[in-house]
């Protein structure tokens, strides 16, 4: 068990039996006896219980919101994003090729190991365990989310209002990104060049943070300089 000290410590969960946290780490590149089956279990559980965390959270949105959102949450990025913060490529247990290939560090291996995880857990602790695991460890992801639906959009609403009135689509710069890998963060600016306004916001996806700028855009088109943007898209008209 001094071997997985600091994953416990990581994922903040103690195994009762330790072969089930083994086999969660196992890829099938190291034989018969990996986690794919596990995997399969996680994978359910994860999505049920993003689908029921969907429901309750947001009770006025469609079914074709809902299902765009558990997407972006159970997707191989996210789930990578994850296993990177709990650092579990340093605990994978992989067949020699894998190993030399970067397999510890590749999306869809990392992303496979957080559902085994998600189904070990459940094995040995049952599912409040397994549902418990996923709202600590996704915090971050359904946060995000939440932004995301409160905004409603923002960037489709900000290139339907410049089509609109003739104008052209906002550009959306890097500026930066900092932190480390498993833990980056990205500053985006929002620029609409015709009637010379910008905004920049932060977001720990690159996805996030132009969202986040195109609603401080929007915010400035329907407060701030009303009479400024209506009269330079009446002269596109």
């Amino acid at each position: 068990m001094d071997k997985y000290a600091a994953l416990i410590g990581n994922i903040g969960y103690q195994f009762s039996d330790v072969e089930l946290l083994t086999l969660a780490l196992t890829h099938r590149s190291r034989g018969a006896k990996n986690y794919e089956r596990l995997e399969f279990l996680g994978d359910s559980i994860l999505g049920f219980v993003v689908a029921e965390w969907l429901y309750k959270q947001f009770s006025e949105l469609a079914e074709g919101k809902l299902s765009r959102m558990r997407s972006s949450l159970v997707r191989k990025e996210t789930l990578a994003q994850v296993a990177r913060k709990l650092e579990l490529g340093d605990f994978l247990i992989l067949g020699e090729g894998e190993m030399k290939s970067g397999g510890f560090n590749r999306d869809s291996i990392l992303s496979d190991t957080v559902e085994s995880l998600i189904g070990g857990i459940y094995l040995d602790g049952g599912f409040a365990q397994a549902e418990q695991f996923i709202f600590d460890k996704f915090a971050e992801q359904f946060d995000s989310v939440s932004e995301l639906s409160s905004f409603k959009d923002p960037k489709s609403l900000l290139q339907e209002e410049m089509q609109k009135h003739g104008m052209p689509l906002p550009n959306y710069v890097l500026i930066e990104t900092t932190g480390a890998q498993h833990k980056q963060e990205f500053l985006v600016e929002c620029v609409l060049v015709d009637l010379n306004f910008s905004a920049q916001a932060r977001g720990n996806t690159r996805r996030l943070a132009e969202q986040k700028s195109a609603q401080l855009v929007l915010n400035r088109l329907k407060k701030e300089d009303s009479q400024k943007y209506a009269l330079a898209a009446a002269s596109k008209v």
